[in-house]
Parts: structure tokens; C-alpha cells; sequence
């Protein structure tokens, strides 16, 4: 069934005349729109793209089934384009996605529209996205691919007296050159006492020998994402830089193993705990995400995680140890689920690698 069909679907279950929809990812998977600054008004039989002159000919091209409209040609006002669909469609019913949209735009939506009721939607296409198709799966499986390789021609610059800045240059010239089409999100690549935080950003250190090394990366292929982390010893390690690495290897493949249609995503959660127990007070709990043309989309995987994983799922798994003043480690795939498990996207060893 299209994305069209099954969204059309839904506006029925939600008795909703249409849907104004304004996040990026939304909009893009709905309409196949590979650009920004678009937006879409699904009505239940008719589909509108809404951009202006700098992308109509390329949504012409890419959207099809969708009427392109130009909201510059209302006064270059979005709201009024929205208005002049919603009154040749009689929509008396307009969702909107409440999370993503902005106090101006919704009040200007309930003065221009003061005839029709507005009302919040809250995950309604990201249902649609929960479980990605073949075609998606292919994408974020190059994505990987591409993660993998980059980080392969990354190592040998992984040394002392180099730079986490010039390192992150590289990796990102290394993800292009090898077919993404941008990086995946900004990445974070830190060593020494800093990898303890878990969101971390490079600057100007050198890595120093004894250090650690997290390197939390993906790629962007055709709009669809890959993420990836692993962490590396730099010269000499200690035995507690050791004891960390082991106990979260060990906690991600226990975690992994817990990752199956039909599991719930606190699940994997409660397995690793039993793992890492002697350093429990270190471990973050956000241990995992569906990941696609977002790189956080549900099911998140945690002691809060309320979703049932189901097959087609696409998921991290990602437990790490953040000890201050000490360090970090994580280690991170992404996975598919499958009737009988997972498959591992990912495919760059987990082995430690000192360098």
C-alpha cells in the first residue's frame, strides 16, 4: 500500500478532514521530497506539496501524485496557501503536528482558519515510518556500509599528537568520498577524561597516549541514516581502561540478544544492569533508538522504553560507562529485526583495538 493510501487511512481512523504536516522528516517521507522548506496538506483523496519558486521544479519531478503548490503566489504567505487548499477541499477538521510546530504559525492557522477546527496530532505519520520497507532498509544499510568504511580509512590517523578536530575532518571528508551524500549528524569524536561525556564535542585536544577514544558517527544516504560509535585505547592501556571496555562489550552483545520482534524496549535495559552492576552508577540508561531518515525515532530502547519492537524495526544498540575524570567507552550498531533475531549493520569490529 502507498504512504499516500495508509495515510489517508489514518485521517479516517482519526476522523480528521486533512492534515497539515511541517517536520522535514514527515513531510519528506510522505512526499518523497528530497529538499527543505516544504510542507504538505494531505486531504483524505488529494496530496499538495507546498514549497515556493526555488523548489516547484524539482517537487514536480519527485512528488508524485501531489499537486505542487507555490505559497509565494498568495502574498508569500504559507497560511493563506493553507486556507486556499483547506477551502477547495470543504476541510472542516485540519490536524496539525503539535510537537513541531510553532506558537506564530498555529496562531496564524486559527485566525486565517477560523472556520475549522485545529486539532493536535501527536506521532501520527512517525507510526507510518515505525517500521521501515525494503527500499529504506537498503538505504540505511549502504549508510552503514559507508560508516564502515570511512572509520576503515580512519584508523591509521588515530594517533598521538593529532587533534580531534583534524580527526573529525577526516572522517567526514572520508564519509563523502565514499558515497554519503552529508554526514549523518553532527559528529561527536572526543578522547582522554572527555569521552565520560556521552554527547561530547571535538576541539582543539591531541590525543595523548593512555587515551581513550569515542568516536559516535553515521552517514546520510538518500535521506536515511546510519549510527554507529566504537571506542578506542590509544598506546598504553590500564587495567580498569581494560575492565570498562570488556564490561560494555559484554553488556552490548547481552543487549543485542534481547533485541527480537514482539520484546519490549525496556527489556534489553534490565539485561545489561546485570552486566555492568559494578559500575551501574556510570551507566546512562538511554541504551538504544530507532533510527531512519531521524536519527532518534521510536522505539527507544531504556528503562522508559514503552514500544513493542516488531520486524523491520531498524534500532542502535548503544550501552556505555561515563566515569569522570576517567573516561568512557560506548560501543554501538545498528541493527535490523528479523523474524528469527537481528542482522547487524554495522559491520567494523568490536574487538578493542589499541593503536
Amino acid at each position: 500500500m502507498k504512504r499516500t493510501e495508509r495515510l489517508s487511512l489514518l485521517l479516517n481512523e482519526n476522523n480528521l478532514d486533512a492534515i497539515f504536516l511541517t517536520k522535514r522528516s514527515n513531510v519528506n517521507y510522505i512526499s518523497k521530497f528530497t529538499d527543505e522548506a516544504a510542507f504538505v496538506l494531505a486531504c483524505k483523496d488529494k496530496f499538495y506539496l507546498i514549497t515556493d519558486g526555488r523548489f516547484t521544479e524539482l517537487a514536480q519531478k519527485e512528488c508524485v501524485g501531489f499537486e505542487v503548490v507555490n505559497w509565494h503566489l498568495f502574498d508569500r504567505n504559507l497560511i493563506k496557501a493553507v486556507s486556499h487548499i483547506c477551502n477547495e477541499n470543504g476541510v472542516k477538521k485540519l490536524g496539525f503536528e503539535r510537537s513541531n510546530i510553532t506558537f506564530d504559525r498555529y496562531e496564524a492557522l486559527k485566525n486565517m482558519l477560523s472556520n475549522v477546527d485545529l486539532i493536535g496530532t501527536d506521532g501520527l505519520i512517525e507510526s507510518l515510518r515505525y517500521v521501515k520497507d525494503e527500499t529504506e532498509a537498503s538505504y540505511i544499510k549502504k549508510a552503514c556500509e559507508i560508516g564502515d568504511k570511512a572509520l576503515e580509512e580512519l584508523v591509521p590517523h588515530i594517533k598521538v599528537g593529532v587533534s580531534e578536530k583534524e580527526l573529525c575532518a577526516r572522517l567526514e571528508f572520508y564519509l563523502k568520498m565514499n558515497g554519503a551524500d552529508e554526514i549523518g549528524f553532527e559528529t561527536i569524536l572526543i578522547s582522554g577524561a572527555k569521552t565520560s561525556l556521552p554527547h561530547g564535542k571535538p576541539d582543539n585536544k591531541l590525543i595523548e597516549d593512555g587515551d581513550f577514544v569515542t568516536i559516535d558517527f553515521g552517514a546520510k544516504y538518500n535521506g536515511y541514516i546510519s549510527d554507529m560509535t566504537r571506542t578506542f585505547i590509544v598506546g598504553n592501556p590500564s587495567e580498569k581502561q581494560l575492565e570498562v571496555y570488556n564490561l560494555v562489550k559484554e553488556a552490548q552483545l547481552v543487549g543485542l540478544s534481547k533485541i527480537k520482534a514482539g520484546a519490549l524496549a525496556f527489556e534489553p535495559d534490565q539485561a545489561i544492569r546485570e552486566v555492568i552492576k559494578k559500575y551501574e552508577e556510570f551507566y546512562y540508561p538511554g541504551i538504544g533508538h530507532g533510527v531512519g531518515m531521524d536519527l532518534h525515532e521510536e522505539p527507544f530502547l531504556g528503562n522508559y522504553g514503552t514500544k513493542v519492537i516488531e520486524k523491520g524495526c531498524i534500532i542502535t544498540m548503544e550501552p556505555g560507562l561515563y566515569v569522570p575524570g576517567f573516561g568512557g567507552v560506548r560501543i554501538e550498531d545498528s541493527v535490523i529485526v528479523k523474524d528469527d533475531g537481528i542482522e547487524i549493520l554495522t559491520k567494523f569490529p568490536k574487538e578493542l583495538m589499541i593503536l
